[in-house]
């Protein structure tokens, strides 16, 4: 246990010497959606076994890492969680609070423990700045969060990439009815945000508001609810990025061995091309 903790607090090391080893203009990491709910057997291994052969720079996991809901049995499945990554240590790798993490005041203290992190925080990396907000506990937005985002978007104002991070999709209706009064949508525009990134429906589904690239991420675990088929968005995988400069280029990553351009994927979850 105390290997695993202390993997996990090293982890702003390892990210200082991943970032610093890497040209300022250039980034690679790796996206992942849910974990769980119902995470089906090996699916979670299977992917860090394929993302690690990339080599991503960092690792950054949208939520739902533990089954969670039961304050008795949360911490055994935080140390069960880690002990899954432990082979991977090396890679930095940042966690987002979902609604199978935090759905209390003892399981919120146990993700400050166990992710090393804060509800929301933000960092940067290969010239890109990250923004996570927590909306573990409401679809809404809650007030308070929108506030910090701003705050944190207005500090890093000169920022060339930045990207929005948070559990559940809360843009949803908005992305999908091409919707561009919705606050989130404002302080993306006002900001130059490039990317917002969420999971929680456990479905690849992507949208493109006035510059700004909507993304639900598939799951890296959690049972697949719905049709099940893949040109649908239901599907295992993980996402990879690029930033070259202001450039973002994300590559879709299918368990079965599929891999798509994320311009191929429309706001339905359907795979467009």
């Amino acid at each position: 246990m105390r290997r695993v903790l202390a993997g996990l607090g090293g982890l702003a090391v390892a990210a200082c010497l991943a970032v610093c080893a890497a040209p300022p203009d250039k980034l690679h990491f790796v996206l992942l959606g849910d974990r769980t709910g119902e995470a089906q057997p090996g699916v979670y291994e299977r992917i860090w076994r394929e993302l690690a052969a990339t080599q991503p720079a960092l690792v950054l996991s949208v939520g739902d890492t533990i089954q969670g809901l039961n304050d008795a049995t949360a911490e055994a499945e935080w140390r069960e969680a880690l002990r899954l990554v432990e082979p991977y240590r090396r890679i930095p790798l940042y966690l987002v609070p979902g609604n199978h993490d935090i759905w209390s005041e003892a399981s919120e203290r146990l993700f400050r423990q166990y992710a090393g992190r804060a509800l929301h925080y933000s960092f940067d990396s290969g010239g890109a700045h990250f923004t996570v907000v927590d909306n573990s506990r409401s679809d809404e937005w809650p007030a308070g969060e929108l506030a910090w985002l701003e705050g944190d978007l207005r500090e890093h104002a000169s920022a060339p990439v930045k990207f929005v991070v948070s559990h559940r999709p809360s843009w949803l209706a908005d992305a999908a009815l091409g919707g561009t009064n919705g606050p989130l949508h404002r302080l993306a525009k006002r900001y130059g945000v490039c990317c917002v990134v969420a999971g929680h429906v456990h479905q690849l589904i992507h949208a493109e508001l006035e510059s700004v690239t909507y993304l639900a991420l598939p799951s890296a675990g959690a049972h697949l609810r719905l049709s099940g088929t893949y040109e649908d968005g239901w599907f295992f995988g993980w996402t990879g990025v690029e930033v070259r400069g202001r450039e973002v280029v994300f590559q879709v990553h299918a368990l079965d061995g599929a891999t798509t351009p994320l311009s191929a994927w429309g706001r339905a979850g359907l795979l467009v091309r």
